[in-house]
Order: structure tokens, then C-alpha cells, then sequence
């Protein structure tokens, strides 16, 4: 089968296509054969060696898949060959085929097809996540959105207010992004590129600072989202796509009562108990018309590192997805 792999850690150019041996599932491993394949930031740290955990070479990225079931282990007892899936793994999702544990596998509705199946999981669990189970998000309480006409912060913004928040802001670089967070349901709109952007926040809460803070930037971004913060304000951080750490003096936490929180979705994979019921979760507002995803372009995957390159340069919105 073909697959894209990297031998060693670099920019986009160092992702090739490969021939290798089709994986054949053993116990309770499913082999799907891959139709969609979401392309995330986690899939830029891995290829440039900076991801949460070590990536071991040689590697094939990609942790969101949709496809069918073409194969099944001796012990799978819960899906048959030819049924619509959609899944996270941990690796080998840019390839024609992949292996996934039946546990984490989810059907799919018939109406919903196999690009808007993989633009949703990795995404769509992580702002669902970073607000609910890290966030504590209340009814009523303010959020900050930042990159909110990315593939997380186009969910964030309608699963915010889904979740009953009083008060949505997001920031993007342009007016079109800010546009289309407009239309995903934010209430105040901000350019992080103006160097007023923080006094933009705070003024929009009449001084008091954001409840939920939701950060991946890094850097200067993260030190100026934390003076957004309100008295009691949690600012969860589930990446850093500048690629720059940020200091901080975890003492100026204590006037205000703040909390700084770390977010990672592996996590909440090794809990089925908070990954299967979110899931379910995001796919019913998906098949109500609640949630609205946005596809930012299909690409075959032979063109993988442009794909990357698009990414990186956070010029695009909503999902980047590939297709096999």
C-alpha cells in the first residue's frame, strides 16, 4: 500500500511516498481502508520532532481517519467488514490503510460523508474537551477564541455557544476570518495583529477579563492572553503552534484565583468513558444541523507537504483533509 512517511525530522520536504506492507489486523484490530484523513498542527510537531511526546522514526503521521472496515481481528465482535468508520489513532493515518482498535471506532450516519467524518474527531474533540472537561465552561460566562477560523476554533466558537456561554470573542488575523467566525456564532470580533488586541478584550468585558481562555499560540501570545483573564479565569493551552515556549511566574496566579491548564487529547483517549460519549455528542449536533463544519480544501496525498506548507503558513481556514 502507498503511505507518506518521514525518516527524519525537517519541513514539509522531508514527507515521502513509500510502498510498504498492508498491516493485517490481529485480536481485537480493525483494518480500515482510508477514504478521508484529517491533517492537524500535532502532524506538523511530529514531523519537525517538536510534539508532546517523541515521534520514533520512521513515521507515518496522521491521527484522524474515515473510511470502511476491510478487514477484522479473531476477537472483533462489534463491527463486520464494510461498515463506515471514523476513528483517532495514534499514527498511520496518511496511507491507504490503517489499524485501529474496534473500541475506538465509531459508526457513522449515513448522511454524513467521509470528509466531514474526518474533519470533525481530533478537532472537534479537542474544542469540546478544552472547554468542557478542562475549561469547566458555565452557563453564562465569557470566552476567549483565539485562530478562531481555524479547524479548533470554528468548533470552539458553535460548541461555546451550544454550551450556553454568555459572551464569545474571537480573534483571527483578517477580516475575512473574522467573518466567518462571525457566522459560526461569535459575538465580538478582534485582529490579534493589531497591538491593541488586549485592551480589545478587556474593554469588551467591561474590564472584568475572559472566564475561559482557550491558547495554542505560545509565545508572546500566551503571556498577553493571560492579562485577559477574569478573577477565577481558567486559560487551558493545548498547543503551541509559533513553536516559542512562554514564561510565566506562577505566583501572579494567586491574586485572582487563576488557573493555567494543560490540555492533550491522548489523554482523553485512554478514557473511553469521556472519549465515546463526547463523540457521539459532537456527531448528534452534526446530524441536527448544530454544528457546522468547514472543509478548507481536499488533497490528494501525494501532495502532502503542500498540504503542510498551507498549514504552517495560517493562511487557510477551517479543515485541510486527504484523501488517499
Amino acid at each position: 500500500m502507498k503511505a507518506v512517511q518521514l525518516q527524519e525530522y525537517g519541513g514539509p520536504e522531508v514527507l515521502k511516498m513509500v510502498e510498504i506492507e498492508r498491516p493485517v489486523p490481529t485480536g481485537r484490530e480493525v483494518l480500515v481502508e482510508i477514504k478521508a484523513i484529517g491533517v492537524n498542527y500535532a502532524d506538523t510537531a511530529r514531523r519537525e520532532g517538536q510534539y508532546v511526546v517523541k515521534t520514533p522514526l520512521p513515521f507515518i503521521p496522521g491521527a484522524e481517519i474515515a473510511g470502511v472496515v476491510a478487514a477484522v481481528g479473531e476477537k472483533v465482535t462489534t463491527v463486520m467488514p464494510g461498515t463506515r468508520v471514523v476513528t483517532l489513532i495514534e499514527s498511520g493515518g496518511y496511507s491507504e490503510f490503517a489499524l485501529a482498535d474496534e473500541r475506538s471506532l465509531i459508526p457513522l450516519p449515513d448522511q454524513l460523508d467521509f470528509q466531514n467524518a474526518a474533519a470533525l474527531p481530533l478537532q472537534g474533540l479537542s474544542a469540546y474537551h478544552v472547554l468542557k472537561t478542562m475549561g469547566r465552561l458555565e452557563k453564562g460566562e465569557t470566552v476567549l477564541v483565539h485562530a478562531s477560523a481555524g479547524g479548533v476554533g470554528t468548533l470552539a466558537v458553535q460548541l461555546a455557544k451550544l454550551f450556553g456561554a454568555g459572551k464569545i470573542i474571537a480573534t483571527a488575523s483578517s477580516a475575512e476570518k473574522l467573518e466567518l467566525a462571525r457566522q459560526m456564532g461569535a459575538d465580538v470580533l478582534v485582529n490579534y495583529t493589531e497591538s491593541t488586541w488586549v485592551e480589545q478584550v478587556l474593554e469588551a468585558t467591561g474590564g472584568k477579563g475572559v472566564d475561559v481562555a482557550l491558547e495554542m499560540v505560545g509565545g508572546d501570545v500566551f503571556n498577553k492572553t493571560l492579562k485577559c483573564l477574569a478573577t477565577f479565569g481558567r486559560l487551558v493551552v493545548f498547543g503551541a503552534a509559533s513553536g516559542e515556549q512562554s514564561k510565566m511566574y506562577p505566583s501572579s496566579l494567586m491574586a485572582r484565583n487563576q488557573s493555567v491548564i494543560g490540555f492533550f487529547l491522548p489523554q482523553i483517549m485512554k478514557k473511553p468513558e469521556l472519549l465515546q460519549p463526547s463523540l457521539v455528542e459532537l456527531l448528534t449536533y452534526l446530524g441536527e444541523g448544530k454544528l457546522k463544519l468547514t472543509i478548507g480544501g481536499v488533497f490528494p496525498l501525494e501532495d502532502t507537504a503542500v498540504v503542510h506548507q498551507l498549514l504552517q503558513s495560517r493562511k487557510t481556514t477551517g479543515k485541510l483533509i486527504l484523501e488517499p
